[in-house]
């Protein structure tokens, strides 16, 4: 940071030795558009600290820099110094050495913490669909966040592969399948058996819209309550049975199915870039919780009701809940129980993070009260990163009717909307198998990059037209930034320009001492990015860079003819160290550049 901050710091010791304020570092703010300077100071934040008046403190530090060797102009607004920097200076603490700017991200070791972070958990009955693509999206990019400041981190992924929704479409494709595989049908193995969901919940729905034909006493029920009505039903959770006793047809199939799925799942996470360090699988963890509601019985700790059902009575806020029914099944939340402290005794991190869908949020409360409730200590390290929904212009999306937008074919569609404008640009004539890999980098940016734009707890629109402009608050826009870069660059080699050994006090202009202001504070931006567990931080601060890169680029000559050499140089080494910031910060959020717009 900047060097006159810390001489100021000094100098506030020393004048009052008696305070002994202990470690602190004065942060800066950027100076307010209305105002004359670039830096303030705001003194009221450190008043209290030398037990002063804060316009005492911002007299006296008005003085201390109106004589500093890198002050170009001072002045101070009540408790607020304004600073103007000499180029020279501003510089050398920012974009002159850039490694080191960018170094400064990253936390003191002692607030470094091993971080467990959970998230994606698709079902083994379906492809993933956009709210997977936002949950992958946010999931990968936090945890890209939480390492790039630092931290150790562990990227978990729980498959959902048991259960009565896997058994129905088990059952559809009993019937319905005719022996095809994905290889015959010339599906992904995802989709295929996806589509035998749709096709079960299609056949679900005709043999209960007939039983309410045939027994109008039967109207009044929810679909739910006739599924045991139906005949397809009751063979479905026969299936449910059947598997948990380990038959070995329905075992087979269940692996079979199990094995396309994976595949397709794999082929997904390949195209958005994401591995995981480990995936439990629920077929292997449900049993788990069973025998820790059963301890907890046992130690008073859990209690039967008069149903017989185990109970944890988690006082009045979170009520009483259910931990096994009366019938000895367990739940949800017993299930949950069992992997959280397997995940904590496979890798014991300092904290655990779930990237789950934010109407999970009573379920995550009141595993968390459980887990205080038994003692934990860890247990008040344990966070659930709720997100909200994420819809099309066309509407919510629903599995069972198979009018979920599918990852593959929305990656699809994005690479083929970025395809066309790389066509439009494409005054080189370079071949379509070029632009098809500049547009998969392309289209996958301006799809993570618009998921990521928005808080998580954001119920978004994603529009595909509108996130792959080329132009506005897009992903592509900060990424043509840095493809700009780098063509001012390689001209600059071709014409042999050596911009190595800079003159910095040459960069004047406001709009370069602007990119040198705004890269100071990227190393902030991460962190308070990475403490809220929010890219959005991240995103804002990349499109205002990239907007003050291409009004320097507007303002700022760099290669023009009229321009002298030594400020081409400058302006060179101001443009790179500028690319840095910008693709660190897409990198962090797993956003790729490519070679050419």
């Amino acid at each position: 940071m900047f060097q006159l901050l810390n001489d100021l710091a000094a100098h506030w010791r020393s004048m009052f030795p008696e305070a002994n304020p202990g470690e602190f570092r004065i942060v800066p703010e950027k100076c307010p558009e209305n105002m004359d300077g670039e830096l303030t100071v705001n003194a009221f934040r450190y008043a209290r600290l030398f037990k002063t008046a804060p316009d005492k403190l911002a007299e006296l530090s008005e003085e201390f820099l109106s004589g500093h060797a890198d002050v170009e102009k001072v002045s101070r607004v009540k408790a607020f110094v304004n600073v103007t920097l000499n180029p020279a200076a501003l510089f050398r603490d920012t974009l002159a050495d850039v490694a080191g700017l960018l170094g400064e991200a990253e936390l003191d070791v002692e607030k470094r913490k091993r971080i467990l972070i959970e998230y994606s958990a698709p079902n083994t009955n379906k492809p993933q669909h956009l709210g997977h693509v936002r949950n992958n999206t946010l999931g990968m990019a936090v945890s890209s966040l939480l390492k790039r400041v630092g931290n150790d981190v562990i990227q978990i992924n729980l498959v959902n592969d048991r259960g009565i929704h896997i058994c129905k479409s088990m059952i559809a494709y009993q019937r319905f399948g005719e022996g095809t595989t994905p290889e015959k049908a010339g599906r992904k193995g995802d989709h295929l058996v996806g589509d035998f969901y749709v096709r079960y919940n299609a056949e679900l729905s005709k043999e209960i819209k007939e039983l309410r034909a045939a027994q109008p006493d039967l109207a009044e029920k929810s679909d739910e309550e006739l599924f045991l009505f139906t005949e397809i039903g009751r063979a479905t959770q026969q299936m449910l049975q059947d598997w948990e006793a380990g038959k070995p047809e329905v075992i087979e199939l269940w692996k079979k199915m199990n094995s396309w799925v994976f595949a397709g799942f794999a082929e997904t996470y390949k195209s958005m870039g994401i591995k995981f360090d480990h995936t439990y699988l629920e077929s292997e963890t449900y049993l788990l919780g069973k025998d820790i509601v059963a301890k907890c019985l046992e130690s008073g700790a859990f209690c039967r009701r008069d149903d017989g059902a185990v109970i944890c009575d988690l006082g009045k806020k979170l009520g009483q809940k259910v931990m096994l029914r009366s019938d000895g099944t367990s739940v949800y939340i017993t299930q949950d129980l069992g992997t959280t402290l397997k995940k904590f005794a496979d890798y014991h991190p300092d904290s655990m993070i779930w990237v789950v869908g934010d109407e999970q949020i009573w379920h995550f409360q009141v595993l968390f009260g459980v887990l205080k409730k038994l003692g934990y200590p860890w247990a008040d390290q344990l966070y659930h990163l709720a997100y909200g929904m994420v819809n099309l212009p066309s509407g919510k999306m629903k599995s069972r009717e198979g009018t979920v937008v599918d990852a593959d074919n929305l990656f699809a569609e994005m690479s083929d909307l970025a395809f066309a404008g790389c066509r439009e640009r494409n005054s080189a004539g370079e071949p379509d198998d070029v632009l098809r890999r500049r547009a998969d980098i392309i289209g996958m940016g301006a799809l993570k990059f618009m998921l990521l734009k928005f808080n998580p707890k954001t119920t978004m629109m994603f529009d595909p037209q509108s996130s792959i402009k080329f132009e506005g608050d897009t992903g592509p826009y900060v990424q043509y930034a840095c493809v700009r870069i780098h063509s001012i660059l390689r001209k600059a080699e071709a014409a042999g320009l050596d911009y190595s050994a800079p003159d910095w006090g040459l960069l004047s202009a406001k709009a370069e001492k602007n990119l040198a202001i705004m890269a100071a504070f990227y190393p902030v931006q991460l962190q308070m990015a990475a403490e809220k567990l929010d890219c959005s931080v991240v995103v804002e601060y990349l499109l205002n860079m990239a907007k003050a890169f291409n009004q320097f680029y507007r303002e700022c000559p760099v290669l023009a003819g009229d321009v002298p050499d030594d400020l081409k140089k400058a302006r060179l080494a101001l443009a790179a160290s500028v690319l840095k910031v910008l693709e660190d910060g897409l990198a962090t959020l797993t956003i790729g550049i490519p070679d050419a717009m």
